[in-house]
């Protein structure tokens, strides 16, 4: 017996405030592009460069602990990770920890290590500093560059699928709808000053992926339903595709959704950003995957079939009431 939200596909009319929602998006896009702008991101230590320490020591790594220890030196974004590999003593116990550039200096002073080296000898007397790198401004302004092209290369290539896979016009839909996710979840780490690194470009092109594979369900149901129901008006015809796929978004979100937020609650400042950004992008993919491709796939229209074009339907996006 197959497992449903709703016991009966349900009736909703996902057009009756199309224009508020779609006006509700853009206007979203352009508050996001305004935060960005005015506001700025707070990169972390991938993009705005910063020392990298790995220590050593015999006793057990706690991350908690050191932490602690080097809250009060005031250095800014801290990031704490322990270091797993099958290679290591049974005796040592390996972190990585990195710190952000201070104001005026390309890395870390020895003084500032030094300093460090006093805060966590107080919590560990055996630990050594075996490697000190530093990242420099030009190697960060190279990663932001080379997160750009990914995301950028990502939608590219998705447009190209989808325009071989389906239409034109559901491509130009779907990249709008994911174009849509990656600037309003970019906005919202701008308002909430949210570290923003490289698990966060890992964050969006991950809701880039489960966000196209919510609209692509979508889109393959419409083709179906296009084909089956060849006179039914393109708006009723997305009405009832949005409908009987109701129930698989919800579903497949809400699952999501109950796993991230367990993370977010329970995972730690560590990954925090990382999954914040994947929480946020479920629920806006999911909303852009209903309310933003298909409002512009029936502005542009579609074919009734895949061998004879409709040219009545383009319009019909125009007629319908607010």
């Amino acid at each position: 017996m197959r497992l449903r939200f709703f016991r009966e596909v349900p009736n909703f009319d996902f057009f009756r405030l199309q224009w508020a929602t779609l006006g509700f998006s853009g206007a979203l896009v352009v508050l996001s592009l305004v935060a960005w702008a005015l506001i700025g991101l707070n990169f972390g230590i991938d993009f705005r460069g910063g020392t990298t320490i790995r220590t050593q020591s015999e006793s057990a790594v706690d991350v908690g602990t050191y932490r602690q220890a080097m809250t009060p030196l005031e250095l800014g974004d801290v990031t704490i990770t322990e270091v797993f590999d099958p290679t290591f003593a049974e005796n040592q116990h390996v972190a990585m920890i990195r710190i952000q550039a201070q104001d005026g200096q390309e890395s870390v002073t020895q003084d500032t290590i030094d300093r460090i080296e006093t805060a966590l000898r107080a919590v560990d007397d055996t630990i050594s500093f075996p490697l000190v790198e530093s990242v420099g401004p030009k190697v960060s302004g190279e990663l932001i560059w080379t997160a750009v092209l990914a995301v950028g290369a990502s939608l590219a290539a998705i447009l190209f699928y989808i325009w071989l896979r389906f239409e034109w016009q559901f491509s130009v839909g779907a990249v709008a709808a994911l174009a849509h996710d990656v600037i309003v979840t970019i906005g919202i780490f701008s308002v909430l000053q949210i570290r923003f690194d490289l698990a966060t470009i890992a964050a969006l092109l991950t809701i880039i992926g489960y966000s196209i594979n919510d609209t692509v369900v979508i889109f393959d149901r419409l083709r179906e339903n296009l084909i089956k129901f060849k006179t039914t008006p393109l708006r009723d015809l997305m009405n009832l595709t949005a409908n009987e796929t109701l129930s698989r978004t919800l579903m497949t979100s809400g699952t999501t959704l109950l796993a991230l937020i367990a993370m977010l609650i329970l995972g730690g400042d560590v990954i925090r950003g990382f999954i914040f950004a994947i929480t946020w992008g479920v629920v806006v993919g999911t909303y852009s995957s209903i309310y933003v491709a298909k409002n512009i796939v029936l502005m542009l229209g579609v074919k009734r079939d895949w061998s004879k074009p409709d040219n009545n339907q383009g319009n019909q996006f125009a007629n319908v009431d607010a």
